[in-house]
């Protein structure tokens, strides 16, 4: 264990923005605080949505130039994680081709039919035993091969989002397996590139680096970045590259069967497992089998989670009414409960716009009242979400063929007490809210497991139930959520 405090800088990167977070163990407990944080906005470029990726590196880079500049100078190591199938291209050179496009593009709208001539959708299934996202790394690909083929005959390699910017950092070019996971082209049980996958969708196997381990040491900072950056000697750390591979690392819940919601723009709602499960029920539910630390397997489904309600804020701000999260939740709880309902998962929501006017247009379409007020909006959004999530645990239940004793969210979702709250009235059991910071706090963890200061994923769990606060929210009048599960079911079936 170590025996003065230990530092490392985590760098956590969201849809709109990023941090860099500064990590300290003194061989009991963990610490956070924030050194830097940024803009990850990505970017319109003739009619194409693309991330800034040099913009965010610059960022990153300033991150470390604070570590340089302070008193955490002595950072051991540096690990970053981020969303997950985005990917950048190199050029035989080590060049970036162009900018990586973002996940909400619509150069996958409808590509799913053109793949499933050329692969049917249970036989990839059963491969990668992944939930169909439209976004996902191989509809990308698919749609470069129809429409741009050209940029294939330069790439030399491909490279997850954080694993762009680790070679970016170290010149080192390797897949971390979380990241890896969320692809659609790794062989869940196997683990490694699904290469039957790859020539049906016109992608050269060539692209695909090595497959490594969250914990696996990449090396120091590239002498060039050294100079932008001043003097640093930590050493770059594969963490679980995926943001949720991260945030679920840091669970502090004690036990195997526990359920969990890593809530964010996305809830990323599952279990934990040694092997997948991929059956005809797993498929037919849409759940998904991405990899975790210690080579687990994260059980989930993608529901959609607080986009819906980030989306109506900034339509409002477009439209000149600023307000705050808070204002908002107190709106929700002002309004009438289960007036209105959507679908969470329908397409419509997916795309950013106008939110608001996408859900009054699907509860008209569903003959419901036609909510009016921004309480009313946000009151239909939570309402949904936790009946969504009430839903899917009745889900992971059948697959585990058993009860799960509670639900355990991290995130930013923490902050939303009011969801929180109707998660365990919809669902029926205790929901334990906290850490929001997990995904930073999974980063630092796996950078202690790289540096062998701690043995495993038990002993970070439990170093992190020491060191952050967890609120428990007991149900509560299960009755009206169970009447209004039934209209919620109607609701999605008629849509």
């Amino acid at each position: 264990m170590a025996k003065s405090k230990l530092k490392m800088l985590a760098i956590d990167l969201g849809a709109s923005s990023g941090r860099g977070m500064i990590g300290e163990f003194d061989g009991k407990k963990l610490t956070l605080r924030q050194n830097h944080r940024f803009s990850s906005d990505p970017v319109n470029i003739s009619g194409a949505f693309l991330w800034d990726i040099l913009r965010i590196f610059f960022e990153i880079k300033n991150s470390i130039r604070n570590c340089a500049n302070s008193d955490d100078r002595d950072i051991a190591t540096i690990g970053i994680d981020t969303w997950g199938v985005d990917f950048g291209l190199l050029d035989k050179t080590g060049m970036l081709i162009e900018n990586p496009y973002h996940y909400r593009d619509k150069r996958t709208d409808n590509i799913d039919a053109e793949a499933y001539k050329r692969i049917s959708k249970g036989e990839m299934y059963k491969i990668n035993g992944l939930q169909y996202l439209p976004f996902n790394t191989i509809y990308q690909l698919l749609a470069l091969s129809a429409h741009r083929p050209h940029v294939f005959d330069n790439a030399e390699t491909l490279l997850m989002i954080p694993d762009l910017l680790n070679y970016f950092l170290t010149g080192v070019k390797k897949t971390e397996y979380t990241i890896a996971s969320t692809t659609a082209l790794l062989d869940a049980k196997k683990r490694t590139w699904a290469k039957q996958l790859l020539a049906p969708m016109g992608v050269p196997e060539k692209l695909f680096t090595e497959i490594v381990p969250p914990g696996n040491v990449l090396g120091g900072i590239l002498p060039e970045v050294l100079q932008d950056v001043g003097n640093i000697s930590a050493q770059v750390v594969n963490v679980a590259g995926h943001d949720t591979g991260s945030a679920i690392a840091a669970v502090p819940a004690a036990g195997e069967n526990f359920v969990y919601i890593s809530s964010g723009t996305w809830s990323l709602m599952g279990t934990e497992a040694k092997e997948p499960i991929i059956t005809e029920k797993s498929a037919r539910y849409d759940f998904t089998n991405e990899g975790g630390v210690e080579g687990t397997i994260r059980v989930l489904r993608n529901v959609a989670g607080l986009w819906l309600e980030q989306e109506s804020k900034r339509q409002w701000e477009r439209e000149g009414e600023k307000t705050t999260f808070d204002e908002l939740s107190e709106m929700a709880t002002q309004a009438e409960a289960f007036k209105c309902l959507i679908d969470v998962d329908s397409p419509e929501f997916v795309a950013p716009g106008d939110m608001p006017g996408r859900i009054a247009e699907f509860c008209r379409r569903t003959g419901q009242h036609v909510p009016q007020t921004k309480g009313e909006v946000v009151r239909c959004i939570f309402d949904s979400l936790a009946l969504a999530y009430k839903r899917t645990l009745a889900q992971i239940d059948e697959l585990q063929g058993e009860k799960a004793p509670f639900i355990h969210v991290v995130g930013g979702g923490v902050k939303e007490s009011v969801l929180c709250r109707f998660t365990a009235d919809a669902c029926g059991v205790p929901v334990y809210a906290g850490p929001n910071e997990a995904t930073a706090l999974g980063n630092i963890a796996v950078q202690l497991m790289a540096q062998k200061e701690i043995s495993n994923l038990k002993e970070a769990r439990k170093i992190i139930a020491d060191s952050f606060d967890v609120v428990c929210y007991e149900p509560q009048n299960t009755g009206a959520w169970d009447a209004a599960y039934e209209k919620y079911e109607k609701i999605i079936n008629i849509k």
